[in-house]
């Protein structure tokens, strides 16, 4: 055959594919003799490349000792195979890509030459892997050609293709090689989302514009307060990057110099159990992924995976061929606190430089909120076991007398106290605040609570144990000063010691109030302390009410205090009530009052002779 015989034979073929494929289209429900039909082209095609090979020889033959003519012969060669109607693909014995015609860029949508130097098993389905990788050998060694159905998928294109493997010896390799004719018989093309963005300028701006945005949702979410209380931040990034950059996210996070995974997302198709049960138990460590990232504290991506022991083992095999991955994409949480890592399958279009540029972000943002809800978790606790430190449990029986109260913590940690405690011969109470907010205030209101308590079980009056709490606290040199009132009961005599403090309220049986004197001077301020004494009986059915300061401060919209007026009314009107229905009418009240907000703490504690 001629060259321009073989020429002339080409273009029909050409033809007639393109006939195929138009039938194809027109008649889908005639698939069968359409098949047919592409089969015997695809022998056909086989016989051409055949006498083009044998003609290439007998030139060879012809213009032995000529110069210029291995050259021609290439030329030809390559002519003849730019022009092939069909994907061919020239792979080495090891099933790397060495060259690709036209028609294998336009099928498969990618770049020209984006496939050389790639495996080519990666684009071959899972489950026909190992056939093809049996194929390839056994086409090596025996010279036969083999031909089988299997299905291809990259750019997000999935094709059904028969495919046909024949040896060659090509000019100037010292191996032989194997040409891949691929003979598409089904194309599945990717939705619009999954479409990979091309190089014009809108497209562009378009998916820039998607990046900006998932960055601006990732924000939101992590800064959400109920991240900071709780540890959602994780598992929401997590459920996000999952509904639309990959297949399967998974976090792991350092802990205790060692990473542990902390969440796997899977497709939403894919059921529970079985593989995502071995994803989350597999050991990070063993990733070489992870350990990478983690090392170097930078990402990496594989746009195309030709290691599928990247991310570990299961006992079936590796974990990415299990999870059908075909592009991995990992980057670092914080720094170096975590590794975040998108696995996307075989017929998604791979990860990109891109890519991992915003998940770089990503990782940052989330290594910033795993940070702060750290942090706020400790702080909470710090403050919960400074609330703890500043308000008992429960109140103890006191012999003759019911005993309520209420605690409502401020918009901050704040420094108010209240406690009823056992005394050298009897019982005692207190309550009080250091004139402060923050831990420092609290602290120094819990160390004032606990030196009423100790002192109070060797002294028989609270104003002995409350000027030696007093010079206790000059010596710490806090500069704070604590206001408190503290009483020791006696039968139905109770002893009040007050430093500074609101005068507590006595509820008579006929719904009258009587204020106490109250009066001295804050704890803290001098050596010697100033205090108020006095001696109060209260007899059955009547009720001493203690409170803060901020009860009697909170203030409504107009900007008007509560007051001990208020007080007094609202006591008045819960005249032969228990102790506990006096302190919540006393805190509904004040709530109504000032619309519901409360800026300092809010102490009432009732005590009812019985």
């Amino acid at each position: 055959m001629t060259v321009p015989d073989l020429e002339h034979a080409l273009d029909a073929l050409s033809a007639r594919v393109t006939s195929l494929r138009e039938a194809r289209t027109a008649y889908p429900s005639e698939l069968a003799p359409i098949l047919d039909a592409a089969l015997a082209e695809l022998d056909t095609a086989s016989e051409l490349l055949a006498e083009a090979r044998a003609e290439l020889r007998k030139a060879t033959d012809r213009r032995q000792g000529k110069k210029d003519g291995p050259q021609r012969e290439l030329k030809l060669l390559r002519q003849v195979f730019r022009a092939f109607p069909v994907p061919v693909i020239v792979l080495d014995g090891g099933g790397v890509v060495r060259r690709v015609n036209g028609e294998t860029s336009r099928v498969l949508g990618s770049p020209d030459g984006y496939l050389v130097g790639r495996s080519f098993p990666l684009l071959v389905d899972v489950s026909r892997r190992a056939a093809f990788r049996s194929h390839l050998t056994s086409v090596l060694q025996t010279g036969q050609p083999a031909a089988f159905e299997t299905r291809l998928a990259h750019q997000g294109r999935t094709h059904t293709v028969q495919l046909a493997l024949t040896r060659l010896t090509m000019p100037g390799e010292p191996q032989q090689m194997v040409a891949a004719v691929a003979l598409p018989t089904e194309v599945q093309l990717p939705g619009p989302a999954a479409e990979r963005p091309e190089e014009s300028d809108g497209e562009l701006l378009m998916a820039a514009s998607r990046r900006q945005d998932l960055l601006a949702r990732m924000a939101a979410l992590l800064l959400d307060e109920e991240a900071l209380r709780q540890p959602v931040a994780l598992p929401r990034a997590t459920r996000l990057l999952a509904a639309e950059w990959a297949d399967w996210v998974v976090a792991d996070v350092v802990r205790d110099g060692m990473p542990r995974r902390s969440a796997v997302v899977a497709p939403k198709d894919h059921p529970l159990g079985g593989l995502v049960r071995q994803v989350e138990s597999a050991e990070p460590a063993a990733s070489q992924v992870v350990a990478h990232v983690l090392e170097r504290g930078s990402g990496l991506v594989h746009e195309m995976l030709d290691d599928e022991t990247l991310f570990g083992f299961s006992a079936e095999g590796p974990l990415l061929t299990a999870m059908g991955a075909g592009s991995l994409l990992c980057v670092p949480i914080g720094a170096r606190e975590g590794a975040l890592t998108l696995v996307r399958g075989h017929d998604k279009p791979p990860f990109t430089l891109a890519d991992l540029g915003v998940m770089q972000e990503v990782g940052l943002h989330l290594g910033l909120a795993v940070r702060a809800q750290r942090s706020f978790q400790r702080r909470s606790r710090a403050a919960d076991a400074l609330s703890a430190s500043v308000a008992p449990r429960n109140l103890p029986d006191v012999p003759g007398y019911e005993a309520s109260a209420i605690y409502h913590p401020g918009a901050s940690v704040g420094a108010e106290f209240y406690d009823v405690f056992p005394v050298e011969s009897g019982w005692g109470f207190a309550l009080g605040g250091a004139v402060g907010k923050g831990e420092e205030a609290a602290s120094v209101s819990a160390m004032v609570r606990g030196g009423l308590r100790v002192l109070g079980a060797w002294e028989s009056d609270p104003d002995v144990v409350m000027r030696k709490v007093n010079e206790a606290l000059v010596k710490q040199g806090t500069g704070m000063f604590v206001m408190a009132v503290a009483g020791f009961v006696r039968g139905r005599t109770i002893r009040l010691s007050s430093a500074g403090h609101h005068p507590a309220a006595l509820l008579q049986q006929d719904g009258g109030v009587r204020f106490a004197s109250g009066g001295g001077v804050p704890l803290g301020i001098a050596p010697a302390a100033e205090t108020g004494v006095e001696e109060i009986t209260v007899g059955m059915g009547q009720t001493l009410v203690l409170y803060s300061e901020g009860l009697v401060s909170s203030r409504n919209e107009a900007g008007e205090p509560y007051g001990e007026e208020r007080l007094a009314d609202v006591l008045g009107r819960c005249a032969g009530q228990s102790p506990a229905t006096v302190v919540k009418a006393v805190e509904a009240d004040r709530s109504a009052f000032s619309g519901g907000q409360v800026w300092d703490e809010i102490v009432v504690l009732a005590l009812r002779g019985a």
